[in-house]
């Protein structure tokens, strides 16, 4: 449970301190970091700075929370795993010193910087911007030739042009995946701010640092009003007692609420109906990609052709249980099962036939070629047709869309890096 192991872990040197943690090498794991937080708020640069009890806590649950939920769909963290109330388990990252800033809607700072442009105002696509870290100077705005011309190096990696596109892309997903995750709690993610690291040990971009409720806005049902982030802290004229609990209460607020967003908000199945067994590599493969979606999936044999009664029978079995479902209908040959299903039932049917080199041109129209009042899709890769019940499925279930989003950046970041090693060989 989440008590004090101390005992668990052996801490050597102190890293670094900052306003509100510090941040220890461990002994016995050579490459991971124990990050600790502080009871402490701050703001304007600790121009203001107030202990808080119980904020160490409270921020250490909501990062742990947001991270493993950004983990889980499949986004490269720092994060390891919460180790105590108040501390969590960290690759040891080289910190680039750059404030990663997205904005939905504009307020704030932006609106200062932007005059004429009215407190509200919806960036679709998101607005970017760059912030370097440095307390003499009031965190500076940077563009991207500043970040270029500075040529940071950490952990051995120098942060070019191919750096800072994975971590804009990076910085967008992400506050995409937070915005969704909010949004089933009627909580508008208004902006954000985050950090990136270079993993000491894999010389990977990962997102670090934290994220917590000083790292963003928040407005209930969109109303700013009722924000619950630290910018309720720093809005204070002063600080009083009453005031502190107001703020504590909606830190807390977040931190219950970021346990929600782990928990998926709509049961879907997928449900695999094959003519013959000599097709079960073929739906493993479809039962596999839903799995990595976490998507139930249900394999059944029956064939339209041969058992037309029983293939009705199980579709009523799966219509009668109110659990939202999509049919993938997998049939060598003729393809009976797909357009049969389809025809009978008001649940999507996906086609996935088993095509063969001898035939497959032939047969493929027989899951193409439908009656008038037929909907089906056809979706020829097993791998392919997963994807889009969970492209359906993410329509009302944030968790699946979420991991739908993280491949997208995961694929992209996966071909910039490709790209950067063939460019590096080809020199």
């Amino acid at each position: 449970g989440p008590l004090l192991h101390a005992l668990e872990v052996k801490l050597g040197l102190k890293l670094s301190e900052g306003k509100t943690k510090q941040i220890f090498l461990l002994v016995d794991q050579p490459g991971l970091v124990l990050v600790q937080s502080k009871d402490q708020i701050t703001a304007g640069n600790a121009a203001r700075k107030d202990q808080m009890e119980g904020k160490a806590a409270i921020a250490n649950k909501t990062t742990s929370c947001v991270f493993r939920l950004l983990q889980e769909s499949g986004i490269k963290t720092a994060f390891v795993k919460q180790h105590s109330d108040t501390a969590f388990i960290a690759a040891h990252c080289e910190m680039i010193p750059i404030e990663w800033v997205c904005r939905r809607v504009a307020t704030g700072s932006f609106l200062k910087r932007n005059p004429g442009v009215k407190e509200g105002y919806r960036f679709s696509p998101l607005k970017m911007e760059m912030f370097f870290k440095d307390d003499a100077n009031n965190d500076p705005q940077w563009s991207e030739e500043q970040l270029l011309e500075a040529k940071f190096c950490l952990a051995g990696l120098t942060i070019g042009q191919c750096e800072v596109d994975i971590m804009n892309r990076s910085t967008v997903a992400i506050f995409e995946i937070l915005e969704k995750a909010w949004a089933t709690q009627d909580c508008t993610l208004v902006d954000m701010k985050i950090e990136f690291g270079v993993n000491v040990k894999t010389q990977e971009i990962v997102l670090a640092d934290v994220i917590d409720n000083d790292s963003w806005r928040l407005w209930p049902s969109g109303d700013r009003s009722q924000q619950k982030d630290k910018q309720v802290y720093r809005d204070l004229k002063e600080v009083t007692p009453e005031a502190m609990q107001v703020v504590k209460r909606n830190f807390e607020w977040v931190s219950e609420r970021v346990k929600l967003l782990l928990e998926h908000q709509a049961g879907g199945r997928v449900v695999v109906l094959m003519g013959s067994t000599s097709d079960m590599a073929h739906c493993e493969k479809i039962r596999k990609a839903c799995t990595s979606y976490g998507i139930p999936c249900i394999l059944r044999v029956t064939s339209a052709h041969k058992g037309p009664d029983e293939t009705l029978r199980i579709k009523a079995e799966y219509e009668g249980d109110g659990v939202p479902t999509v049919f993938v209908a997998v049939a060598g040959r003729s393809n009976g099962l797909g357009p049969v299903m389809s025809g009978n039932t008001a649940y999507p049917v996906i086609n996935c036939p088993p095509l063969t080199p001898d035939w497959g041109a032939q047969d493929v129209w027989s899951s193409l070629r439908m009656p008038s009042g037929l909907g089906c899709s056809t979706v020829l890769s097993p791998e392919a047709a997963a994807q889009f019940a969970a492209q359906i499925f993410g329509l009302t279930d944030h968790l699946v869309w979420c991991k739908l989003r993280a491949s997208m950046l995961n694929t992209w970041v996966a071909l910039k890096l490709a790209d950067k090693k063939l460019q590096a060989c080809s020199l």
